[in-house]
Formats: C-alpha cells, sequence, structure tokens
C-alpha cells in the first residue's frame, strides 16, 4: 500500500507574508487616495504658497540642457523637486530665487539628498561661469522644445508666456505631480516650513 502524501501546507505558509504586505501598502495606499483623490488636509496643517488642487501629473519627457544633452526622462520621478521657471538671461530676481532654492536645500539637512533643483528656462542661457560657481547640483532644462513646451503648457494658468513671465518657484512631488507655487518675493522660512512638513508626511522620495 503506497504512503499517503500529506496536504501541502505551502498556501497557509504565504498568508503570514501576503497580511504583512496589505499591513504595510494599505496605509499608504488610503493616504494617497485621501490626499490627492479628496483633498482632504490633517487638521491644523498650513501652506505658505498655492496649492495646486488636484496635483497636476507632469509628462515624462527628456528636455534640452544647455550643452545640448538630453535630462533623463525620468528626471521628475523618485525625488521632491523645487523648480524655477524664468528666461535664460536670468536677471537678478532669477538669480536671487535660484539662490533661495538653493539655500532651502540646504537647510533640510539630512534630508536633503531628497531634494533637487531645476531651472526651466526659455531663450538663451546661461552665464556658464556664474552657473558653474554659484548653482552647482542644479538641473538647467530648456522649454522652448516640443516637449518643454509640453511640460510648461500644464503649470498653472498657462499661456504663451505667462509661466515665464510669473517666474514663480515650484514644488514637484516624486511622483512627478506639480503641487504647489510661490512667488519670486514669497518668505522663504514659509517655503521651508512646507517643504519639511511634505518630507514629514511623505513615505516617498
Amino acid at each position: 500500500m503506497s504512503e499517503a502524501v500529506p496536504p501541502t501546507s505551502e498556501p497557509r505558509s504565504r498568508r503570514p507574508f501576503f497580511w504583512v504586505l496589505t499591513l504595510f501598502f494599505a496605509p499608504l495606499l488610503l493616504a494617497f487616495l485621501v490626499y490627492y483623490g479628496f483633498g482632504w488636509r490633517p487638521s491644523g496643517m498650513t501652506n505658505n504658497g498655492e496649492l495646486i488642487s488636484p496635483a497636476i501629473p507632469l509628462p515624462q519627457v527628456a528636455l534640452v540642457m544647455p550643452d545640448g544633452a538630453l535630462t533623463d526622462p525620468h528626471l521628475l520621478h523618485g525625488k521632491w523637486t523645487l523648480t524655477y521657471v524664468g528666461s535664460g538671461a536670468c536677471a537678478q530676481a532669477c538669480r536671487d530665487s535660484l539662490l533661495t532654492t538653493r539655500q532651502l536645500r540646504l537647510l533640510l539637512g539630512k534630508d536633503m539628498p531628497r531634494v533637487q533643483r531645476l531651472f526651466l528656462y526659455s531663450g538663451e542661457c546661461c552665464d556658464a561661469e556664474y552657473f558653474a560657481k554659484e548653482q552647482q547640483g542644479l538641473v538647467m532644462a530648456s522649454v522652448d522644445t516640443a516637449a518643454g513646451q509640453n511640460v510648461l503648457k500644464l503649470f498653472p494658468s498657462y499661456d504663451a508666456t505667462f509661466a515665464l513671465q510669473a517666474e514663480r518657484i515650484y514644488i514637484i512631488d516624486p511622483l512627478g505631480n506639480l503641487m504647489m507655487s510661490y512667488p519670486t518675493h514669497a518668505d522663504a522660512r514659509g517655503v521651508l516650513t512646507d517643504l519639511k512638513t511634505l518630507l514629514s508626511l511623505s513615505h516617498i522620495g
């Protein structure tokens, strides 16, 4: 008589694993649904900039940099991005805003690697000596190409020139969503407070 083969326990052994996955991901998925789907914010949470609601997904495109090379199409994914939009000539107001983004990133301390900086420009660019000396680590990309216009036209209240004339600082989340906007004269302490709050609440980027 052949021995009876005991029923396998493999399906049951996997159950704890799937329960752990469910417990880990369910709160994160719920938070994203509530935050982005319904626009809810925790009580007591304020923002010093202009909240873009609903957040605007930006396309994955390769943009032309000053040296002619292309950015990574996934540039806006994986990190928070402090973005400045303006003329490639980058007059004093532009330089002041880029300096602000540089200082904001430095003030994040241990969270600094979670944030990158981006300058979207139109027209001729750039003062190579200034950017090499004062704006190390800044990613610069032209919006004068078709791909660049596809990105720029998604910015709030955009028309043919608005986004460049407005010369604002934007926050893009690690999923590539345009979510906050600040005028160039905004209080840097308020921007820093918002950024720290976003980083503390975020499980990504």
